[in-house]
C-alpha cells in the first residue's frame, strides 16, 4: 500500500487530494497545524475510504514543524511514496503594505519548507527508485507582482529544474498550478473575491483530477482548465511587465486576490 503524506491537509486542495488518494486505496499521512481539525479529517476519511490515516500537527512556518515532516518522510520503516506540498496561505495588502515579518513566514512556508520536505522525500525516494511529489504553486507564479507570485514562481522553477535532474532516478515531479479556486483560502486572508466572475472558479476536486492525470503523463507542470492554460501562455508571450500593470490596477481597485492553489 502507498503511503501519500499531504501538507495543508484540513482543508481546500489539501482535503481534496486526500479524498483522491484515499479513494484509490492510499494509506496517508496528514499535516496541518490544527491538531483538532486534523483529528476531524482523518476520522472522516477512514470512516469513509477504510483507509490508514496518520496525523501530524506541525506548523511549516517554523524550523520545528518542517524538521518533524522531514523526520517522518525520512523514516524507512513507514515509507511516503507520494508527497503534496499544499501548505500554504496569502496575505491580504501590497508590497510595503504587508509587515516584513509576514512576508518572510510566507517565504518560509511556500519556498523553504517546499525545498527541505521535496529535498527529505526525494533523498528516500531515489534508495527505493520511485516516487512522487506535487508541489502546489499557482497561475499567480506567471504574473509579476508581489511576495505570493514570487513565491510560486520559484515553485515552479525549483519544481521543474528539481525534476530534471532527477530524471532518471524514478522520482517524478510536477509543480501545479491552479487558478482560483472555491476553498477557505481568500476568506482566511481576509479577501474580497466579489470582484471574481463565477466562471473563473475552479472545483477543487476537478483540480486535483486534472493534476493526477497530468502527473500520470510525466507532466512536470500542471496548469488546470483550458481558461488557465491560456491565460498562462498569454502573460508568457505579453510585453514584459503588462500583466504586471494590469494586476497592479486590480489590485488598488479592489485590494489583492490571489489564485490559490
Amino acid at each position: 500500500m502507498t503511503t501519500s503524506l499531504i501538507t495543508g491537509a484540513t482543508a481546500g486542495l489539501g482535503a481534496a487530494f486526500a479524498r483522491r488518494l484515499a479513494s484509490d486505496g492510499h494509506a496517508l499521512v496528514l499535516v496541518a497545524r490544527d491538531e483538532h481539525r486534523l483529528q476531524e479529517r482523518a476520522a472522516e476519511l477512514r470512516r469513509t475510504y477504510a483507509v490508514t490515516v496518520e496525523v501530524l500537527p506541525a506548523d511549516l512556518s517554523t524550523d520545528k514543524g518542517i524538521e518533524a515532516v522531514e523526520t517522518r518522510l525520512g523514516d524507512r520503516e513507514r515509507p511516503v511514496g507520494v508527497l503534496v506540498n499544499n501548505a500554504g496561505f496569502g496575505n491580504r495588502g501590497a508590497f510595503g503594505d504587508v509587515p516584513m515579518a509576514d512576508e518572510l513566514t510566507m517565504l518560509k512556508v511556500h519556498c523553504e519548507a517546499v525545498l527541505r520536505l521535496t529535498g527529505a522525500a526525494a533523498a528516500a525516494m531515489k534508495q527505493r527508485r520511485r516516487g512522487f511529489i506535487v508541489n502546489v504553486a499557482s497561475v499567480a507564479a506567471f504574473v509579476p507582482r508581489g511576495t505570493y507570485g514570487a513565491s510560486k514562481a520559484w515553485v515552479v522553477s525549483f519544481t521543474r529544474g528539481a525534476a530534471r535532474e532527477l530524471s532518471g532516478s524514478g522520482v517524478r515531479l510536477m509543480a501545479l498550478c491552479p487558478g482560483f479556486v472555491r476553498t477557505e483560502f481568500h476568506e482566511r486572508a481576509g479577501m474580497d473575491t466579489g470582484s471574481i466572475p463565477g466562471w473563473a472558479w475552479l472545483d477543487a476536486d476537478k483540480v486535483v483530477a486534472a493534476a493526477i492525470r497530468d502527473l500520470a503523463r510525466g507532466r512536470t507542470l500542471s496548469v488546470p482548465d483550458p481558461r488557465y492554460k491560456a491565460a498562462a501562455l498569454a502573460a508568457k508571450l505579453a510585453p514584459s511587465g503588462a500583466f504586471g500593470a494590469v494586476s497592479t490596477t486590480a489590485g488598488r481597485r479592489f485590494g489583492p486576490v490571489y489564485p490559490r492553489d
